[in-house]
Parts: C-alpha cells; structure tokens; sequence
C-alpha cells in the first residue's frame, strides 16, 4: 500500500519552478511566507490518486501535515477518493472524524474549497448539521470558511436553510476570506431559488449592513440593472 515516502518523493519528482511562482499569486503574502510548493497542479494531483486504491489515515498525517502544500491537497483528495468509495457509514464517519481533527492542517481558502463540501457537507447531507453552527460561530476562519463552503452540497440538493443561517451568522465578519466564501454561497442559492437570495438580502436590510465584498460576490450574477441598484442602496 502506496504512503508518504513515495508520494512525497513522487511530488518532488514532478516540481516545476515556473508554476511555483504562479501559485504563490494566488495567496496573500503571509500565507506565501509560510507555505513551500513543489509546483504540481491538482489535475496532475488527480492522476497520482487514481494510481492508487487506498492509503492509511497514518499516512494521510502525515501529508497533511507536511510543509509542501502539494502534500496537503494530495491528502485530501485522497481522503474524498476514499470517502466516496466507501459503503461503511461507520468508516465513513471515521474519515469524517479525521477531517475535523485535523483542521488547524486545512488552513488555506483552497484546501477548504476543494474538501469541505465533499467530506464533511456529503457526510451531514442526512444528518445533524449543529457542528457547521458551531464552526461558524468559533474564531477560527478556516472552521468558518468550513461552516459556510460545506453548504455547498446541500445547495446542489436544493437546500438552502442551512446557507441562509449560516450567513447570517458569518454576517458582519471582518475577514475578506469568509466576505468571499459567504457571498459565493449567497450566489450558489441564488441560482436554485432567486427569491430566497434576494429575500435574505432585503430582510432587515441585509444587504445593506454586509461587507461590500460579501455584497459584490453574492449579486455577480443578478441582471446588471438590479445589481447595480443593490450596489447603490436602492432596493
């Protein structure tokens, strides 16, 4: 069974340079100052994963915890490969568990986006969902980012309550990473049921009182004249 070592060694073997300049566009620059690349896109991340059936939560670990963010999103990707293969509820729950307790290791907007909604928001989808309430209303902006992105899957099923309470939670946030993820959520329910989006922003105005950025993301897609008279305080 395939681990560390080789992936890792694997990853090296692919580094490239030139992207690794690229990627660190992507991210503000205390995130670059922490974060090593070895240049590896995920669809080439997809690949290796397909290559293999399986690996331990051990060695999982220990790729997440590593300081290439490569190792990371393998990691991940890995574990959604796993999750979506498996028909035990039990072992579904376990690799469940395994993202939650390692979520100080899931700390940039990418590593969220690419594994929230398809382990912990496709693990709640028939569930209790008090745990997203709770990473919402913790300090930590990845569990919030978590919170709201995992709603994600549930929006693609037409289900918008947990989207709308969420963000009314994530509200007045004053980090632009959460301003975005709230506003992209908005923009997802908004294209299953118009009126539930604009109703969310009208109700106690709203759309006034979020973040411009949250506002921007959340009405990108609504015709340009109605947009632009939300953008104006006109609605």
């Amino acid at each position: 069974m395939i681990g560390f070592d080789a992936i890792k060694g694997e990853l090296k073997g692919l580094e490239n340079s030139e992207k690794v300049i690229t990627f660190r566009r992507v991210f503000k620059p205390s995130e670059n100052e922490r974060l090593k690349f070895f240049g590896v896109p995920v669809p080439t991340l997809r690949k290796i994963i397909k290559k293999y059936s399986k690996i331990p939560l051990t060695e999982l670990q220990k790729l997440l915890e590593d300081e290439y963010h490569e190792c990371n999103i393998i990691a991940l990707l890995f574990l959604i490969y796993m999750f979506n293969k498996e028909k035990s509820e039990e072992i579904k729950k376990l690799y469940f568990n395994f993202y939650c307790d390692n979520i100080k290791y899931i700390n940039t907007w990418d590593l969220v986006d690419l594994s929230a909604p398809y382990i912990v928001g496709n693990y709640l989808i028939d569930k209790n969902r008090d745990i997203l309430y709770k990473f919402a209303k913790e300090a930590d902006i990845w569990k919030q980012r978590i919170a709201i992105v995992s709603t994600y899957c549930f929006i693609k099923q037409n289900d918008l309550v947990d989207t709308i309470e969420i963000s009314k939670i994530l509200l007045n946030t004053k980090d632009d990473l959460i301003q975005k993820a709230v506003g992209w959520m908005l923009r997802e329910a908004g294209k299953k049921d118009f009126d539930a989006e604009y109703n969310f922003l009208l109700l106690n105005d709203n759309y006034k009182n979020m973040p411009r950025t949250m506002l921007r993301y959340a009405i990108e897609k609504f015709p340009e004249s109605l947009r632009l008279n939300f953008l104006k305080g006109n609605i």
